[in-house]
Parts: C-alpha cells; sequence; structure tokens
C-alpha cells in the first residue's frame, strides 16, 4: 500500500470536556500517521469552516466560543475534500456517542472505529449494562435515574435496600470520569446527582466494587494481555488518568491465569454485545474473593502517551505507529 497517496483526516479537539484530552490523543496520533508516510489533514469540529491552517498552533488553541451548530458545519463536503479516510481522535459527546459517525456516514467516508449505532449503545452506560447482562458478562447493580424522574427519597431508598456506602455517582454519558462522585456518605448524594446533571441529562447511581482495577483492549475482535491500573489516589479519576505520574501500570497484570481468561472473553462478549469494531476497551473490577464486574466500555479509546490501549498493544508486541497503521488500512478495506 502506498501510504503517501493516502490522504488521512485526522479529527481532533472538538466541543466537548475532553477537549483537551483529545488535542493530545490527536498529537499522537498525528505523529504516527506522518512517520508511516501518511498524507494528513487536521480538522478540529470547534471551529466550523474557520479551520486553523498551521499545524503548530492546531494541537494548542482553546476555544469557549464554539457551538453545537460550529460543530456542525465543521461537516461541510468542503472541509473533507480529497479525504480517503477519518480518524477521529476525539472525545465525549458529539464526538463518540454516534453523532460524528452519522455525519461521516452521510458524508460517504470512511472512518476508523465503531459504527454510529455502535458507538450510541457504548457511549450509553445503562443501555450497555443491559446488553453485557444479556451476553453473560456480570456489571454493579445500578439505578439510572433523569431530570425529569429523580427523587431523592427514592434514589436514597434504593441505596439502601440494593446498595452500600460508599457507592459511585456518575452522568450516563461522559466519558474520563467526567462528573463522577464516589459517596462515603449517603448524604452527599444531592450533591453527587447535580454534579453529573450539570454534564448529562441523565445520571447513573451504581454499586461501588471494592477492588483491583483491570482493563482489557479489543482489536479486530481479539483481546489483548490485561492490564491494572494502581491509581496512588485509591481512585482512577480524571486526574489519575491525564494529569498525576503517580499511577502505576502493570501489564501483564499479575492475577490468576483464569481471571485473566475470563476478563479477555467478557472484555471480546461486552465489544460483540453492542457490535464494536476496530477497536475497544471494556474496563473491570476484580475483588479480593475474585468476583469479576464489567463496568463500562470505551469505543473510542485515548492514545496519549497516559493511554491504555497503546500499552497493552506494545505488551502483545504492537508497537504504537503498528497499531494506528492497522486501524486505517482496517477502515480503508471496509
Amino acid at each position: 500500500m502506498e501510504r503517501n497517496r493516502i490522504t488521512v483526516g485526522l479529527l481532533a479537539g472538538g466541543i466537548s470536556e475532553e477537549r483537551k484530552v483529545s488535542l493530545e490523543t490527536g498529537k499522537s496520533v498525528y505523529s504516527a500517521l506522518l512517520q508511516l508516510g501518511y498524507k494528513v489533514k487536521l480538522i478540529d469540529p470547534a471551529f466550523g469552516m474557520n479551520q486553523i491552517s498551521s499545524d503548530k498552533e492546531f494541537f494548542t488553541q482553546q476555544t469557549s466560543k464554539s457551538s453545537g451548530q460550529t460543530f456542525l458545519e465543521t461537516f461541510n463536503a468542503k472541509n473533507f475534500s480529497g479525504i480517503d479516510v477519518v480518524y477521529n481522535a476525539m472525545h465525549g459527546p458529539l464526538a463518540e456517542d454516534g453523532v460524528t459517525q452519522t455525519l461521516l456516514d452521510l458524508l460517504g467516508l470512511k472512518y476508523v472505529g465503531a459504527d454510529a449505532s455502535a458507538s450510541a449503545i457504548g457511549m450509553d452506560k445503562w443501555l450497555s449494562k443491559i446488553l453485557f447482562d444479556k451476553a453473560g458478562v456480570k456489571t454493579p447493580k445500578g439505578l439510572l435515574v433523569t431530570r425529569n424522574n429523580y427523587s431523592e427519597k427514592d434514589a436514597k431508598y434504593f441505596i439502601e435496600q440494593n446498595l452500600s456506602v460508599p457507592f459511585i455517582v456518575k452522568p450516563n454519558n461522559q466519558g474520563s470520569t467526567i462528573g463522577l462522585t464516589l459517596c462515603k456518605d449517603i448524604t452527599l448524594l444531592n450533591d453527587a446527582v447535580e454534579k453529573a446533571f450539570s454534564v448529562s441529562d441523565k445520571v447513573l447511581i451504581e454499586e461501588f466494587v471494592p477492588g483491583r482495577e483491570l482493563t482489557a483492549a479489543v482489536i479486530n475482535g481479539k483481546a489483548f494481555p490485561v492490564l491494572e491500573i494502581v491509581p496512588k489516589s485509591g481512585l482512577y479519576d480524571f486526574e489519575a488518568k491525564y494529569e498525576s505520574e503517580d499511577t502505576d501500570f502493570i501489564v501483564p497484570a499479575e492475577i490468576k491465569s483464569r481471571d485473566a481468561v475470563t476478563i479477555q472473553e467478557w472484555a471480546v462478549k461486552a465489544f460483540e454485545a453492542i457490535g464494536c469494531r476496530d477497536y475497544g476497551r471494556v474496563d473491570f473490577k476484580l475483588t479480593e474473593n475474585d468476583e469479576i464486574f464489567c463496568l463500562e466500555i470505551n469505543t473510542l479509546p485515548g492514545m496519549t502517551n497516559h493511554s491504555l490501549v497503546p500499552k497493552m498493544a506494545q505488551a502483545a508486541g504492537i508497537g504504537f505507529n503498528e497499531l494506528v497503521d492497522g486501524l486505517i488500512i482496517n477502515a480503508l478495506e471496509r
């Protein structure tokens, strides 16, 4: 394949809460694409038809004036003229919930990652839990509430009857643990729910599963070595994911072989249950009693120097550039 004849449209930035993370992912992928010999056109949906012409400025631009309208204007055919395949390096709502994927489908473009349907399901934590359960993948108990039906009294009753303290409150459709709270006292419920409602119209109140943080990458339907996350803070939150250097990553995870096999099998089941494609990451908890719980799936994993999928791929003998190249080739061959 003559890579220097292929133009990759690299979507990065965007207008979600995860803009900064997306620019980091985009920067890493951009470097890999150039080293592989691809031509690259950078596109940031935060700027609509007024795209940044300088590659050096692209990854440092911040914006507070963007809107959904600006985002939509970006997907004018002119911005994508001459592009053979798209790599979506954005994260969060509009980026990985099926909206961007639908717009790319309407433009008739091939792109890396899950299609619109799988993206929408993967971003909806509650719907994902239902499908995981149907596939035989165990998830923590939980309650979905909306702005219209939330009742503090009913939620507290559910917690008292089905969960225990501490418990988790998180937005139903955000990534990178944005809006998540570990509630160590039931009196903190309302504040946690309001925090989650600030970034989502649906909120998940969920059982907190104590135990080891584990994750498995699935690439082309195959599970890679399981990775363990050991945050020094005790909670793998936004800071631990992207800003702190005090998080250890152990891959392959030092767990019982039967647990590793189960996690890999469940990761593939979860991946297939929502109809994912190309790559994804499935997060788990492993308790002291060897109980395994699937927390969620990420259909558009980060690709920064802190990101987990590249670490798992490396453990399987696949370097970052090779990983990116394989994803591009997969999309081109569809």
